[in-house]
């Protein structure tokens, strides 16, 4: 079977732009489509007579591939869904989204689970291709060789609560027998990392603070609980061999540690996300919950030093961690942030977010394609995503890089619009988008009938 399923082919065009963003450099261009497939690269004075579209001074990108979003479909519907989800990602850019084992019910820990969700999928119009991630929770070990075998990625695991009940936390024993059927498939097992050590907490302190006051959330997540998590993973991965990957990290103060381990050869890799890069703990007003996440935004010092990270590719990547609810879930009325559910909307942002602060600290669009693109491709083994080179999938999203806009809820296609990101001013914004080829999104319309597909890891 081919890494995706091919789309009826289309004739071939040209797209033109003056920074065409490739592996070898942004150069002036035509990216030279048949079909599904970039046939080439071209300089623009030799250019065959075929039709084209002329982007003058937009960016070409290629297409983002998010490999962390909770579509939560079946089960959580209310949430999020498939039809929304792949309409907001291409809106934003997003050509592929893989899809995380949690918050849909059932919890996609068993072979039959994973059907339920490809059921429910491609029973959806889809307008970009997806993937699913298994899950790894105690007992289930046995049923990890069949899921990647179905087509999962890989695995996701909980060293804390996950926030619902039918995803416990992993414990020693279950994360070894995870990376044993995993190891075996060349899969590798992602870990919330946060281990919870109430002796690390001053409850009597927190005690003394409102619910509304978002000290209450970041004093009890403290960096300590991803520093032991993240010792956890490395010793995984040196014991075992497996592949291990840090999904969403916050705390900064586990880098040293990880650039220990990846010095070393370790096979372990990380990702961190747009709210950790372009939000801070201090600008967190009373009550405003739609900032709750686990692991939690952190101080302004922290966030630079993410970007360090990033800087010398000790994170190798960067994903959405699109967590949605409904406005209910999130208590914005109380501002409670004990009772309040954590997680980001933010899918349909990513490339505008990253590109406003990554601008800001002197990083340029082939960081940004790397970071958004070519680095989850790689990591997921996507072998025809992630970068625009002859072969590749005509994955493309032309991207201007001057757009000054504010989001507002009539531009954001994810089902709640209920996030942090609304009311904020962005540079940047994508103005198409190609599918392996086919325009599904164009200047804030969708463009013909949904042409998403699933993904399978390359053989």
């Amino acid at each position: 079977m081919t890494p995706c399923e091919d789309l009826q082919p289309v004739d071939a065009f040209l797209l033109i732009s003056r920074h065409v963003v490739t592996p070898e450099g942004v150069l002036p261009a035509a990216v030279h489509v048949i079909g599904e497939r970039i046939v080439g690269v071209l300089p623009l004075d030799a250019l065959p007579d075929l039709p084209r579209r002329d982007l003058g001074d937009l960016v070409l990108l290629p297409g983002l591939v998010d490999t962390h979003v909770h579509v939560n479909q079946p089960g959580r519907t209310a949430w999020e869904g498939w039809a929304t989800a792949t309409a907001a990602a291409a809106a934003g850019g997003v050509t592929t989204l893989i899809d995380m084992p949690l918050n849909s019910s059932p919890v996609t820990t068993s072979p039959a689970a994973l059907e339920a969700k490809r059921r429910a999928a491609t029973d959806e119009p889809l307008r970009v291709d997806v993937g699913y991630w298994g899950g790894a929770v105690p007992g289930n070990a046995a049923a990890l060789g069949a899921l990647t075998a179905d087509g999962a990625l890989g695995a996701k695991a909980f060293l804390c609560h996950s926030g619902i009940d039918d995803f416990p936390a992993s414990d020693a024993d279950t994360l070894l027998a995870a990376l044993e059927a995993l190891g075996a498939a060349d899969a590798p097992l992602l870990l919330h990392a946060e281990l919870e050590r109430e002796e690390l907490i001053d409850r009597k302190a927190l005690a003394l603070l409102a619910a509304d006051d978002y000290r209450v959330w970041l004093e009890a997540r403290p960096p300590t609980f991803e520093e032991h998590a993240v010792a956890e993973a490395i010793a995984l991965a040196s014991r075992t061999g497996a592949r291990v990957h840090v999904v969403h990290l916050s705390a900064a103060s586990a880098l040293p540690m990880l650039r220990r381990a990846k010095d070393a050869g370790l096979p372990i890799t990380v990702e961190t996300c747009p709210h950790y890069l372009g939000l801070t703990a201090e600008e967190v007003g009373r009550g405003q919950t739609l900032y709750k996440c686990a692991p939690p935004i952190r101080e302004a010092s922290n966030r630079e030093l993410l970007w360090d990270g990033l800087r010398q590719g000790t994170i190798d990547f960067i994903v959405s961690d699109h967590s949605p609810c409904t406005p209910d879930l999130k208590h914005l009325e109380s501002g409670d942030f004990t009772a309040a559910w954590g997680g980001i909307a933010g899918l349909q942002l990513s490339l505008p977010v990253i590109w406003t602060e990554a601008r800001q600290r002197g990083f340029g669009l082939q960081d940004v394609a790397r970071w958004l693109s070519a680095g989850p491709a790689a990591f997921a083994r996507l072998g025809d995503k992630g970068a625009i080179q002859a072969g590749r999938h005509a994955d493309l999203v032309a991207f201007d890089p001057a757009a000054q806009w504010v989001p507002g809820t009539d531009d954001v296609r994810f089902k709640n619009k209920t996030s942090p990101w609304l009311g904020r001013s962005l540079v940047g914004r994508p103005v198409a988008t190609w599918l392996r080829g086919a325009l599904v999104w164009d200047n804030g319309t969708d463009v013909g009938p949904a042409r998403g597909r699933e993904c399978l890891k390359e053989s």
